[in-house]
């Protein structure tokens, strides 16, 4: 069955941090614990992220906070960003959220029971029988897994009215206690951020974009890539600092696997649309699949504004590839923790 989507929007947190504050901050707060610093100083300029928003403001993250007040602060956030970007989605869509059948919502950043949907029931207007379907723990990758299983709901029931809602609020796992480096990657590019998608079968006004089955690749013995570890103060990233190698040697084999399970050809590719996890992850893409160096530009300007805002980040760049007018067949791609990534087709039709 065709699965099209009707609206794509997207939502950032009020609170802006620009790059060169945040790094003034940072060393405020972690030069004098963590002796080696002053040398990864050099990365807040080289990570390609100029600014990124916060769903706290930047004197929250001078105080100690433990799991209860960075959860609190995640279920305030995260359900507001919820909110505008689904808005923002149906707006363009031109659907009512009383209309809608089903919603996906994505989000690994915090916990929340009631669900976000859940929560932000009221405020959307959504009907009582609306089924709600949230997951958990895709991490980076969760943008397109999350697409993936939306597109796959509305291919069993083209007449539903499917709405995915992809949140994170990856500022709030800041930590000055744990001290290591990969707290201070992740203060050098995480942000905070949302994006929403609607999909049916039904006809859509306008271009027609249209999305075919997506596929996974989980690869063995890497669960130690990346993900969080979990303790009494809270979410503590995990990093691997080989994960632009590890791209590198894989990714091109990955692509080809999924092109197979996609039943396309590697020619058929008119754009890849990636989730930008870093500058140098972006490098290391265009390496692995052969592409000319800087092309993907619109990955580059995503995380240059708004930084890593895990797996919503996807869905910005995409945004920004529909808004240039390109047309074609396109690949979406992740990567996430498991180690895995995900990838899903689409095709945009020439208006």
């Amino acid at each position: 069955m065709t699965v099209r989507l009707h609206g794509l929007g997207t939502a950032l947190p009020p609170y802006e941090l620009p790059q060169d504050i945040v790094r003034v901050r940072a060393e405020e707060i972690l030069g004098p614990q963590y002796p080696q610093f002053q040398r990864l100083l050099s990365t807040f300029a080289s990570a390609g992220v100029d600014r990124r928003y916060s769903v706290v403001p930047l004197e929250w993250f001078s105080e100690d906070h433990g799991w209860a007040d960075r959860n609190e602060a995640y279920i305030e956030g995260a359900t507001a960003l919820f909110i505008d970007a689904a808005r923002a989605a149906l707006d363009r869509a031109g659907w009512e959220a009383g209309e809608v059948d089903c919603v996906v919502t994505v989000s690994s950043t915090g916990v929340a029971t009631p669900t976000l949907e859940a929560r932000a029931m009221a405020a959307m207007g959504f009907r009582r029988d609306i089924r709600r379907v949230p997951l958990f723990g895709l991490g980076c990758a969760g943008g397109v897994s999350g697409l993936s299983i939306a597109q796959a709901l509305s291919a069993a029931e083209p007449e539903a009215r499917v709405l995915l809602v992809v949140v994170e609020a990856c500022t709030l796992s800041f930590r000055s206690d744990r001290l290591q480096k990969a707290d201070i990657i992740a203060t050098v590019l995480f942000g905070d951020g949302a994006a929403a998608v609607c999909l049916s079968g039904r006809p859509c006004a306008g271009r027609e974009i249209t999305l075919d089955p997506g596929t996974q690749v989980t690869w063995p013995d890497t669960l130690d890539i990346m993900g969080w570890n979990v303790d009494d103060t809270g979410l503590g990233v995990v990093f691997d600092r080989a994960i632009p190698d590890f791209v590198n040697e894989h990714m091109s084999e990955a692509v080809a696997d999924a092109l197979i399970a996609c039943r396309m050809e590697r020619g058929a590719i008119d754009r890849f649309v990636c989730h930008p996890g870093g500058a140098k992850v972006i490098t290391a893409i265009e390496r692995a699949l052969h592409l000319d160096q800087g092309v993907l530009a619109a990955e580059r300007e995503v995380l240059r504004g708004s930084g890593n805002m895990s797996a919503p980040t996807v869905l910005f760049v995409l945004e920004s590839v529909l808004a240039s007018g390109a047309t074609g067949r396109m690949m979406t791609m992740a990567l996430g923790p498991g180690f895995s990534g995900a990838f899903l087709p689409l095709t945009v039709a020439a208006a």
